[in-house]
């Protein structure tokens, strides 16, 4: 059984949660540790992705947006609660399974990272509907999952603008 919130707050999380939480301490750039979070996720995935095999990339991108939603809810709400927090912007790794669902299926090319980057970070600021009922699940679990609806939103923009040839001139 966990012990209520208020009764971790006063411990520390874990290296591994804050490691994982913060993205390797991406969340801990000022400012807009979001931001930081999300352009740390596209250097990353493209010097990553370069090494898959174009036919591989598609799968590649939905396993590691998957691991890292596996792994970061439960690092997201280890470090949410130590800091008392219901969702600290130093924790961003949010932002990298979010990112990740924004590239999905996209060429890797400085046009399309550069669009994935805007689009993501304007949906999860703006967070239309349904996304910002989506922060009211518990702990972890809405601090992760908002941003993996934001990532579809730009995922399906992002598709269009690569359909009618916006991002490959």
């Amino acid at each position: 059984m966990n012990p209520p919130p208020e009764a971790s707050a006063s411990r520390s999380a874990p290296l591994w949660a804050t490691l994982v939480a913060t993205f390797f301490g991406a969340g801990r750039l000022k400012p807009g540790p979001g931001t930081w979070g999300s352009l740390a996720t596209i250097i990353v995935w493209a010097l990553a992705s370069s090494r898959i095999p174009a036919v591989s990339r598609t799968w590649a991108t939905i396993i590691a947006a998957g691991a890292v939603t596996v792994i970061g809810i439960p690092a997201a709400t280890r470090v949410a609660r130590s800091s008392g927090l219901k969702d600290p912007q130093f924790v961003v790794i949010d932002e990298v399974a979010g990112q990740l669902v924004t590239l999905i299926a996209v060429p890797l090319a400085w046009k399309t990272f550069l669009a994935g980057l805007i689009l993501f970070r304007v949906f999860d600021i703006l967070k239309p509907f349904p996304i910002r009922r989506l922060e009211g699940l518990p702990e972890g679990t809405g601090i992760v999952v908002d941003d993996l609806g934001a990532g579809l939103y730009a995922l399906a923009i992002m598709h269009l603008l690569l359909h009618f040839g916006l991002l490959t001139r």
